[in-house]
């Protein structure tokens, strides 16, 4: 039997089992809204992040929405000044958060308020501003289009890196009449990367800090993803029709229960497995974070994911059919981004961990090759041996080994 007959077999065999538990049981399962997804109110907050995660700490936040050039409109929350309401907002220098993947922005705020990097930034004298990508829970809106379609979903990373990344920037300079500093974790790295090998954000942007810098993708140590990018994804996608990749989703589900049937896919706790071994995250951060996450995406953003994991190469969305990548490139192949092309005195700092499944430190080390006829004094790199994927926006000492270095390293920058 093919590859293709075996998937579909399979697939459609896990997906009648997992549907006929859910229609037993649907307590606390995501439900189905006019075709968009629901969730329980109890668990992720529906009045917002500010008011679930900020202001019950003592923070002012604003709740604010930014549309980007191609319609979507992003929930953005500003935290304009530390507890003790420290100093003009006028003068503050601003930083913009960009969360990562199957998140929101609500996963920088999951442990107190003396650990969580937005806080600690705006105690710190900093104009804080966190960004939530499309199809996120709170940035499910756009000006013409339902969420319920498949429109809505068309879209990748190259979209993030085109109009939501710009879009949040442009807001944030018009509002402050500032450059701002940002600050990227997992996905919200390769985004701006991409944005800065364009030759976009480069002169908006004040500089940029990459935890956990996805770029290059080849030497994932998480099986499970290895497996699912190199040998299911696609057909997955392609057989079930699905435009918005519902992890909690019956489907999807099914997928997961299919790629843990492979040989060498350990699927006993798969926070480590996906993410890896994670050294300073305490159990109710864990928690918070299995409630909130994981979120809706694009399928066709995952697909993107996947052609990087199995190419090598850093490259536009890949349509398979010369024709139509010519119809969107105007050429047969997509073209690459060129990372070298990143302006050499734009000031960086990348920090990475020995841990990390997903920013392995074999990729990493591609990145930092593609950067190194970068201006020496721009260029700051961290390396925590014991950190993995998560250490770096939930670990409970994150703001002694990581974030006290992203804000000496942003108070350095004067231009």
């Amino acid at each position: 039997m093919s590859l293709l007959a075996n998937t579909l077999y399979l697939l459609l065999f896990f997906s009648s089992s997992v549907l006929h538990v859910a229609q037993g049981s649907s307590r606390g399962s995501l439900g189905r809204k006019n075709g968009a997804t629901t969730f329980p109110p109890s668990l992720l907050g529906d009045d917002g992040i500010c008011a679930s995660s900020v202001v019950i700490h003592g923070y002012k936040c604003q709740e604010l929405q930014v549309t980007t050039a191609d319609g979507y409109i992003l929930s953005v929350q500003r935290i304009p000044e530390g507890r003790s309401g420290n100093g003009n907002n006028q003068t503050k220098q601003p930083v913009i958060l960009q969360h990562g993947i199957l998140v929101d922005g609500a996963q920088w705020l999951l442990n107190g308020p003396e650990q969580n990097l937005p806080l600690i930034l705006a105690d710190n004298g900093f104009d804080v501003w966190i960004s939530n990508t499309r199809g996120t829970r709170f940035s499910r809106r756009h000006t013409s289009l339902d969420p319920s379609s498949k429109a809505y979903w068309d879209w990748s990373w190259d979209e993030l890196a085109s109009y939501d990344v710009p879009a949040v920037v442009e807001y944030v300079s018009s509002q402050t009449g500032q450059k701002p500093h940002y600050v990227g974790h997992s996905l919200g790295t390769l985004t701006v990367l991409a944005s800065f090998s364009e030759g976009k954000l480069v002169n908006q942007l004040k500089s940029a800090a990459l935890l956990s810098p996805i770029a290059y993708l080849s030497h994932l140590t998480t099986q499970l993803l290895d497996v699912a990018a190199k040998f299911y994804l696609d057909e997955f996608i392609r057989i079930f029709g699905i435009s918005e990749f519902v992890p909690k989703g019956i489907p999807v589900q099914a997928f997961l229960k299919l790629v843990c049937t492979h040989r060498g896919v350990d699927c006993y706790d798969l926070l480590p497995v996906i993410t890896g071994k994670n050294c300073c995250l305490n159990s109710s951060t864990i928690e918070l974070l299995l409630k909130n996450a994981p979120q809706s995406t694009a399928s066709k953003n995952l697909v993107h994911l996947a052609q990087t994991i199995r190419s090598g190469v850093l490259a536009k969305y890949n349509y398979v059919r010369p024709d139509y990548n010519f119809m969107h490139y105007g050429e047969a192949s997509p073209p690459v981004y060129n990372l070298s092309n990143i302006p050499h005195d734009l000031p960086l700092f990348l920090s990475y961990g020995a841990r990390d499944a997903l920013s392995d430190v074999v990729d990493v080390q591609t990145l930092l090759d593609s950067l190194k006829s970068h201006d020496a004094d721009k260029l700051s790199v961290q390396f925590i041996k014991d950190y993995a994927h998560l250490d770096f926006v939930m670990g409970v000492n994150a703001k002694d080994v990581v974030y006290n270095a992203v804000i000496s390293f942003f108070n350095r920058q004067f231009n």
